[in-house]
């Protein structure tokens, strides 16, 4: 990875708040590129193994090297150490999303203990109330609602689903983030005009996430511009893509 020093300066305009880096590991530089371009959420799977948590897609592309701690966390929270209390030189919150792709629970308490001392740093919950700061950690994949809920005192967030219960929804200060599959609920790929069952949907649920205070996000979306502008204009918060240059620039081109 570059020294953070060359990554700072490197950075350049706003913060681009609604844009995700899907499956940032993946990248040709994970964390650096979508640091560059100042993406306002970034997601990384992980791995509980032996007391670590280690980022990939696939248990059997696990590499002693890659682990959550140095690609992510260290680099994240050193930048907001060295820049303000910020990642970017412009105030805007980070996301990181960790996708937990097995023992849910178990991941969470490896967490907690790498979290710890970066806590200064961190989005936190306590006593009923959110405190923002520069950094926050959502939980996906493999969520531990439950522990995260018996929680009074923690640092981490859960990443909700339409199909979550809907006669009492969870609250904005365990579940911020509300987000699906793509296809599990809609065939428009972008092109001309939806479906209007579908569109009805759509409304749904982003409406329903608005009204409690929760923000939208669809993973496996078409990757090109006609669906970009499609989805920031019927209210759909975060817009993920593998092709953070691409989509960069067009949130950039954006009025």
């Amino acid at each position: 990875m570059l020294p953070l020093a060359l990554i700072l300066v490197a950075i350049q305009g706003l913060p681009l708040n609604h844009a995700h880096a899907h499956n940032d590991y993946a990248q040709k530089r994970p964390l650096v590129g979508a640091m560059e371009r100042q993406f306002g959420s970034i997601e990384a799977d992980v791995y509980p193994i032996d007391g670590e948590l280690f980022v990939a897609h696939d248990r059997n592309k696990v590499s002693p090297d890659k682990t959550l701690l140095t690609m992510y966390l260290k680099p994240l929270f050193e930048a907001a150490r060295n820049n303000k209390g910020h990642v970017y030189p412009s105030p805007s919150e980070v996301i990181l999303l960790v996708d937990i792709k097995e023992k849910g629970a178990e991941t969470y308490e490896i967490l907690k203990k790498e979290l710890e001392p970066y806590r200064k740093y961190l989005s936190h919950f306590r006593n009923g109330r959110v405190t923002k700061s520069a950094i926050t950690v959502i939980l996906s994949g493999d969520r531990p609602i439950n522990v995260l809920a018996a929680e009074h005192d923690r640092y981490a967030f859960i990443d909700g689903r339409p199909q979550d219960p809907q006669d009492k929804p969870y609250s904005p200060n365990l579940v911020p983030l509300i987000s699906a599959s793509w296809s599990d609920f809609f065939k428009y790929r972008g092109t001309g005009k939806m479906d209007s069952k579908e569109q009805a949907r759509l409304d749904e649920i982003v409406g329903l996430a608005h009204r409690n205070h929760q923000i939208v996000r669809f993973w496996a979306t078409p990757e090109n511009e006609s669906m970009w502008t499609f989805l920031c204009d019927n209210g759909v918060d975060l817009i993920g893509s593998d092709l953070q240059e691409k989509l960069a620039e067009f949130f950039r081109s954006r009025p």
